[in-house]
């Protein structure tokens, strides 16, 4: 039994990005930690969505609780840090926010997790954040370090891969997707060429609780959200694969499973 420890900056990234990789995981016998930086204070929430005085970060705690739960994870970590909103805007500058946070100081307290668990794989995002928000490029600077402080030598960056993601927009029709934009929005910014990617999971036989895992983010992901209303054939081309690039990989490195021979 090995042990994983999946890193995220905000409350839903963890279903999205690697929760069919986490299902497996838990699968297969493996240990499952799950560690979140952010509450995602600042996410956007419909009108009238929330209880009487309650707070976005309150409601995004107990679905990140159930989605955590679903997922088979073993233990839920937080960083503590807040949510540092888009790129350019105010919430960039508070104190509290991760994007501010010291690297060594966060870093550190994420080192302190990977050394009580022995964790033998950690998963932080691709260098840019995957489509360059804040907290996801923090992630990835963070997590590097951290596992360098932890001597945690196995560490995958969780990215998109820009080519799959441009063949299934010019398949939008045929999967039965509506209102995506064209491929010239996949720019240099988002993901990464498919040439670069090292390990490639399948994760179809666990779409299900990746599916449920979203639907408890149900703040963030409605049911009427294109994440949950696509049809399956189109759910199952657009997520039955997660995509990592595993860091001081040599080239040509081809693998299906991120803790393969951990």
């Amino acid at each position: 039994m090995a042990t994983a420890v999946f890193f995220h900056a905000h409350p839903d990234d963890e279903a999205i990005a690697t929760g069919g990789t986490m299902a497996k995981a838990r699968a297969e016998g493996h240990r499952v930690i799950l560690v979140t930086a952010t509450g995602g204070e600042h996410g956007e929430v419909e009108e009238g969505f929330l209880g009487t005085d309650e707070s976005l970060a309150q409601r995004r705690a107990t679905e990140l609780v159930e989605a955590a739960e679903i997922l088979g994870c073993h233990r839920l970590a937080w960083l503590g840090y807040v949510d540092s909103g888009m790129m350019g805007t105010p919430e960039n500058d508070h104190p509290d926010s991760f994007w501010q946070a010291d690297l060594e100081v966060a870093a550190g307290r994420l080192a302190g997790i990977l050394r009580e668990e022995g964790a033998d794989v950690l998963t932080v995002y691709d260098e840019h954040g995957n489509y360059g928000h804040p907290d996801h490029i923090q992630v990835h600077r963070v997590g590097v370090r951290a596992a360098e402080m932890a001597g945690v030598s196995r560490v995958y960056e969780s990215t998109i891969d820009r080519d799959r993601l441009r063949e299934l927009m010019e398949r939008a029709a045929e999967l039965g997707l509506a209102d995506l934009p064209d491929t010239d929005g996949v720019d240099d910014t988002m993901g990464t060429p498919g040439e670069l990617i090292t390990t490639r999971v399948d994760v179809r036989d666990y779409l299900d609780v990746k599916r449920r895992a979203m639907r408890a983010h149900a703040s963030q992901i409605a049911e009427t959200s294109f994440f949950l209303a696509m049809p399956p054939e189109a759910f199952e081309a657009m997520w039955g694969l997660e995509t990592y690039i595993r860091r001081g990989a040599a080239p040509g490195t081809d693998e299906s499973n991120i803790l393969e021979d951990a």
